[in-house]
């Protein structure tokens, strides 16, 4: 199925058919967000196969789980408050 496409013709005529389809105003805006998810879908699996690591080690260790699950817990918890003294900085009620 694929073999057909090393010939440079059928590559030109297909991105021509996708202009005319498209529009060549609209082909910047579905590249950039094809673009964008293709970063979003990397940065999930990214933390998809982190997470099992940790709970590969979790299941080897499960102190050093809990030390890190507290950590998680603290930052997130440090993060709540930096974002109130930024809001209280500001003057919002």
């Amino acid at each position: 199925m694929f073999d057909r496409l090393d010939n440079p013709v059928v590559i030109v005529l297909i991105l021509v058919v996708i202009i005319l389809v498209f529009g060549a105003k609209r082909l910047p805006d579905i590249a950039r967000s094809s673009g964008q998810a293709m970063r979003i879908f990397r940065s999930e699996t990214r933390g998809m196969k982190e997470d099992a690591e940790k709970a590969k080690a979790a299941q080897q260790n499960p102190e050093a789980a809990a030390i890190e699950a507290k950590k998680a817990e603290l930052d997130a918890r440090q993060a709540e408050l930096d974002a109130e003294r930024e809001r209280l900085g500001r003057g919002d009620s």
